[in-house]
């Protein structure tokens, strides 16, 4: 064989193992996916991506859905214990690990900082807002950052509505020494509502908008979400608690 004919052989060989890689790594993701938001096995879909991770270790669609699926483990485990909360808090710092990865990998991608800014809350959550004040700051500066670079993502707008809303719990005057005095409540009910416009089926942006309206003493604003919340089909694995929530709440209201 001759060299040129055994460097063609090579060559081909190597571009038909990056093609059934790609193919692998994409069908990795769509079942990923599949297990994330249709069957709710968010253990199952961090497997099939964390397989996609070893194919493409810098893949920009594998590590925003391999942060997802951290968070989405993470917040239903068990926390009751020292042990059981250390672990909870070991998932969204790989969160936001994957999220960084992914920012990283494209920082033209709103994904990657979506995916941050919620790791990032769920950690400030986790060890209370007012000793990660750096991390509730974070939190803002990657929303408008992926909002800059998509405005119809409505996650974007709930996470930076949930943040104002979490964050007005204190008066103004002890927020604004902290660099923290930008979140209110009208605010809040705006990004709500533009999450709510975009995503007209998710409940649970209308349950929090209600929370914030009872807050903001606009009950009549707040019986619309959670009236409507019952009509809604089920699109999340929390759907059902929101449900019942939203249900009690309405109870409350009559």
């Amino acid at each position: 064989m001759t060299l040129f004919k055994s460097a063609v052989i090579t060559a081909f060989a190597f571009c038909s193992l990056s093609i059934v890689s790609a193919q692998t790594k994409e069908s990795l993701i769509a079942e990923g996916d599949h297990f994330s938001t249709v069957t709710f096995e968010n253990q199952k879909a961090l497997d099939k991506l964390l397989q996609a991770d070893k194919l493409a270790p810098r893949d920009y669609e594998v590590l925003w859905r391999m942060s997802r699926s951290y968070v989405d483990i993470g917040e239903h485990l068990p926390g009751k214990t020292d042990q059981e909360k250390a672990a909870q808090l070991d998932y969204y710092q790989k969160a936001f690990d994957c999220a960084d990865r992914a920012v990283k990998a494209n920082p033209e991608g709103p994904m990657g900082y979506l995916r941050r800014a919620i790791a990032n809350g769920r950690v400030a959550l986790f060890k209370g807002i007012w000793g990660a004040i750096s991390l509730v700051k974070d939190v803002k500066t990657d929303c408008e950052k992926a909002s800059a670079l998509d405005a119809n993502n409505a996650s974007v707008y709930y996470v930076l509505g949930r943040t104002h809303a979490k964050l007005c719990e204190k008066g103004k005057m002890i927020r604004w020494p902290l660099g923290l005095g930008w979140a209110n409540r009208d605010d809040a009910s705006k990004l709500f509502e533009k999450a709510i416009a975009l995503r007209p089926d998710f409940m649970m942006y209308r349950i929090e908008a209600a929370k914030n309206y009872l807050e903001n003493d606009d009950e009549q604003k707040a019986k619309d979400q959670l009236v409507k919340i019952a009509t809604l089909p089920k699109e999340d694995e929390d759907d059902d608690a929101v449900r019942t929530e939203a249900k009690e709440m309405l109870a409350k209201l009559k």
